[in-house]
């Protein structure tokens, strides 16, 4: 399979600890695990699978992972079980639980967020689709770890998120802060109003030493917020 750099740009991060991201993924078809694996690895992850509910909850107990993706039907213990038990128990209560399934009833789509899932996706999923739940999923959890509360939702404000985010994806991304950057910010216009938007700042960095990056942030000059150009792609996107 090709490598994707795209994905791996978009998730490869490291975990919270400073490790590598450790996600669990618990299916009864090899094929999909395959599949899931595959993705995940070429993103930075590493991964851990199981084709039974008991097997994944052993695996998720004995050492909890950064993340779990399960589906509902599995033998043995079934998805909804699974993530019933992961959110009673004291070590895994906090895991980001992601649900991927076949089903399509919505009782039983609304069941799995009952039973703890924090996201549910039909299957067939795309890799960039689940990969960007993933981080989706990722940052959120950081948020909380970060606010010291677990389990639970405390309000922020947009301005507190925003850095909280920004300092998980300078983590994430290996990224470091220049006004000098190797490659010349070009000028640029607000999508938005068409005023010339007004650089501030480069962020230089990305996932690994093979995959340097340069991002350039500008500020419209009126109150279309701040945006951000990537170099290599050489795409302008609004980011507050």
């Amino acid at each position: 399979m090709a490598h994707d750099s795209s994905l791996l740009e978009s998730v490869g991060m490291s975990g919270f600890d400073g490790g590598p991201i450790r996600i669990l993924v618990a299916d009864a078809d090899g094929d999909t695990r395959c599949k899931y694996r595959e993705s995940l690895t070429r993103a930075g992850c590493d991964v851990v699978d199981a084709e039974d509910g008991r097997d994944a909850l052993v695996r998720a107990l004995a050492k909890p992972p950064t993340l779990v993706i399960t589906e509902t039907r599995l033998p043995i213990l079934d998805g909804y079980a699974l993530c019933e038990i992961l959110r009673r128990d004291s070590t895994t209560r906090t895991v980001p639980i992601l649900v991927v399934t076949g089903e399509v009833c919505a009782a039983d789509l609304d069941r799995a967020r009952a039973a703890g899932a924090d996201a549910v996706l039909l299957k067939p999923v795309a890799p960039d689709v689940l990969l960007k739940e993933i981080q989706r999923l990722l940052e959120d959890s950081f948020l909380r770890t970060q606010s010291g509360v677990s389990g639970e939702t405390i309000p922020m404000s947009p301005e507190s998120v925003d850095g909280q985010r920004r300092r998980w994806q300078a983590r994430a991304y290996r990224r470091t802060e220049t006004t000098a950057p190797p490659i010349r910010p070009p000028f640029l216009h607000c999508p938005a109003c068409d005023g010339e938007l007004i650089y501030e700042r480069s962020y230089l960095g990305g996932v690994s030493d093979k995959h340097p990056e340069q991002w350039d942030g500008y500020k419209c000059p009126g109150s279309c917020g701040t945006f951000e150009y990537r170099q290599r792609t050489r795409k302008l996107r609004r980011v507050a």
